[in-house]
């Protein structure tokens, strides 16, 4: 990584970066471990120098960013859309990053991810790669005491446990919709607001 990239704060690299992984091809596992180790470097460094990292996102500064031009487009071309509606922010790449990256901040982060991997699952074309994806997607975010528990009521996830043993493309169809309203209710106005869309918004105006 370039030597004018170290200052950037934490969040910042992470978004931008997460968004160039998803227009270069980089492979998801590859981005993590990546990731993983510019943070580790940027602890050590502040562990070594005493130097205070700020985890902030979107600092008010002109070169806070990773510049992207080996994009085929800019990834945040369409930012200023996102505040048209939920469903425009989380139709974009770079929008689904950025809103992960600030319910993170709110440690909310299941609730895209619950969300994004029942888009995926409702693309599964075998019933062995749908009980795969089902069982994954259960024990993942549904079942009690799951690592990333979605916050839904106990009849809806009763039923999913039901019937988790024969899965069908409907299965997680009404906690998705539950989690959907909440993101769209609660997270989307905060985020609106927050640094991090706001941030974004900036550096739009400054092109």
């Amino acid at each position: 990584m370039r030597k004018d990239a170290q200052s950037l704060p934490t969040s910042t690299l992470c978004i931008q970066i997460s968004i160039y992984s998803m227009y270069v091809g980089w492979g998801s596992f590859r981005f993590v471990q990546s990731l993983d180790s510019l943070v580790s470097k940027q602890s050590q460094l502040h562990l070594q120098t005493g130097r205070t990292l700020s985890l902030s996102p979107f600092v008010e500064d002109e070169e806070m960013a990773i510049k992207l031009c080996c994009f085929p487009k800019d990834p945040l071309g369409d930012v200023e859309t996102w505040s048209e509606s939920v469903d425009r922010l989380l139709s974009c790449k770079a929008g689904q990053i950025a809103f992960r990256e600030f319910l993170k901040s709110e440690y909310s982060e299941e609730n895209i991810l619950f969300w994004l991997a029942c888009e995926e699952y409702k693309k599964t074309k075998t019933v062995p790669e749908m009980i795969s994806s089902a069982n994954r997607i259960y024990s993942e975010f549904v079942q009690t005491e799951a690592p990333k528990q979605i916050n839904i009521d106990c009849g809806t996830r009763e039923s999913i446990t039901k019937n988790i043993s024969q899965p069908t493309l409907t299965s997680f169809d009404t906690a998705q919709k539950l989690i959907y309203s909440l993101m769209a209710r609660d997270c989307y106005p905060r985020f609106l607001k927050s640094d991090i869309y706001q941030g974004l918004l900036r550096r739009g105006d400054s092109r």
